[in-house]
C-alpha cells in the first residue's frame, strides 16, 4: 500500500493547518492508521492515530486538545486537523499503516514520504 500525505504547509503561531492521508488501498488486517512527526535533530515522535473500524482515537501528550485526527472509509483518507499550532510543533510529517492501534513506531508497516509543517512567530 502507499501513503501520500499532504497538506502542509507554513503557518504563525496560532495559526491552523490540515494535513491529509490518502491510502492506495486497503489492506486486510491492517486496521490502525496514525500520523507520526519528526523535528529536526529529533527523534520521531507519536501524534495520533486510530483505526478504520472505529473506536477511540489516541494523541501524544504534546498535542492533545489541539490536533484531531479523523478518517473517510469511503476515500481512504485520513486527516489531521492541527491547531493553535507553536513553533514547537515544526517538523516533517509522517502517515502509517499498521495491524493495530499503536503509538509505536514499531508497529507500522507501511510509511508515506512525509509533509513538512513550518510554525514560526
Amino acid at each position: 500500500v502507499q501513503l501520500q500525505a499532504s497538506g502542509g504547509g507554513s503557518v504563525q503561531v496560532g495559526g491552523s493547518l490540515r494535513l491529509s492521508c490518502e491510502a492506495s488501498r486497503r489492506l486486510r488486517g491492517f486496521d490502525g492508521m496514525a500520523w507520526f512527526r519528526r523535528a529536526p535533530g529529533m527523534e520521531r515522535e507519536f501524534v495520533a492515530t486510530l483505526g478504520w473500524s472505529g473506536g477511540r482515537a489516541f494523541y501524544g501528550d504534546a498535542v492533545k486538545g489541539r490536533f484531531t485526527v479523523s478518517k473517510n472509509n469511503a476515500q481512504n483518507l485520513v486527516y489531521l486537523q492541527m491547531n493553535n499550532l507553536q513553533e514547537a510543533d515544526t517538523a516533517v510529517y509522517y502517515c502509517a499503516a499498521g495491524r493495530f492501534v499503536a503509538d509505536d513506531e514499531r508497529q507500522y508497516d507501511y510509511w508515506g514520504h512525509g509533509t513538512q509543517v513550518t510554525v514560526s512567530s
